[in-house]
């Protein structure tokens, strides 16, 4: 019956966490499958090695596995990584856990209050992060940054270059930048952007 209460916890918390803030702030459909598979995997596996004689060591163990496997499976957002382990973290206390207790639930209800607030789109929600591409090469910093704040009509906080070509007169560089705090843009043609994350 104490078993039968934690798996329902855990699957009411899965749920809050995918249902409540992943899909309906990121719409990726693939990877709500994920998180709840992972969750229910490790929650299976880590009520198995809860009851007998394996130990918490090899529960831990296999988080760091089944981690390193699915990091490397695709390429995902680095807030989507963080679902991802939470999913984990929630099946883990579950799973670990002989009956509920208090600590329990005050620990997965921390994990959904932080990844809420962490994720929260109205959080420093003027900054953007993208890949973009610029049809000039620019091989001093200050004119890139200028560059790109009059054509993105934001303030620049970070650039880095990842490529630089003389030949075909091309810079590709990943910015960080606020929109609505700096200089209207400039009427020079439109760079190719690639937004990368949020």
């Amino acid at each position: 019956m104490l078993q039968a209460t934690i798996i329902l916890i855990d699957l009411l918390f899965i749920s809050l966490l995918t249902f409540g803030l992943y899909f309906p702030r990121h719409r990726r459909r693939d990877l709500v499958v994920a998180y709840l598979v992972v969750n229910v995997g490790v929650l299976a596996v880590a009520q198995v090695l809860a009851s007998s004689t394996v130990g918490v060591g090899l529960g831990l163990g296999l988080f760091g596995v089944l981690s390193i496997i699915r990091l490397r499976s695709s390429e995902i957002e680095q807030h989507e990584v963080a679902y991802y382990f939470a999913a984990l973290a929630l099946g883990l206390l579950a799973g670990l856990s002989a009956e509920p207790t208090v600590l329990t639930v005050v620990l997965m209800t921390l994990i959904l209050a932080v990844v809420y607030v962490g994720d929260n789109p109205r959080l420093f929600r003027s900054y953007r992060q993208q890949s973009v591409v610029l049809d000039a090469a620019f091989a001093e910093e200050s004119a890139l940054i200028a560059h790109l704040e009059g054509l993105l009509g934001a303030r620049v906080h970070g650039v880095h270059v990842r490529s630089l070509d003389l030949v075909n007169d091309t810079t590709l560089v990943d910015v960080r930048y606020q929109v609505g705090a700096g200089r209207a843009p400039t009427a020079t043609p439109a760079p190719v952007l690639q937004e990368t994350s949020r």
